[in-house]
């Protein structure tokens, strides 16, 4: 898959779910919306990313670990809680940014070889 294909489908995994996960809840809470948050800037970043710009794919990755890290606690929280459909939102929201971090560092070193060779 590539980089920019794995980044919006994780950007659009982030808005949908974290969208569920706050109007879904019977108490809300304003911490669902960073996922949403997080998707739109990954989102307004696909074009970047789909034109290989450096900046752009590096920013994308920091902020995609970054989530991913976020996610631990929410996970374990939802797991302990019992909550079967906040377990599932947040599984699909780490299994789409690792998705995307496996494309990324693929596209990385694709890139390294790449320019490798030219030289």
């Amino acid at each position: 898959m590539k980089a920019h294909t794995a980044n919006l489908l994780n950007a659009a995994t982030l808005i949908v779910m974290g969208l569920w996960g706050y109007f879904g809840s019977d108490s809300p809470s304003n911490t669902a919306l960073i996922p949403v948050v997080a998707g739109a800037i990954l989102l307004f970043m696909n074009n970047g990313v789909k034109n290989e710009n450096k900046v752009i794919a590096h920013i994308a990755v920091v902020l995609t670990l970054l989530l991913i890290i976020a996610l631990i606690m929410p996970f374990k929280g939802t797991i302990t809680r019992g909550d079967t459909m906040g377990t599932v939102r947040t599984g699909i929201m780490m299994v789409t940014g690792i998705i995307a971090m496996v494309a990324f560092i693929g596209s990385f070193k694709a890139a390294r070889k790449a320019r490798e060779a030219s030289e």
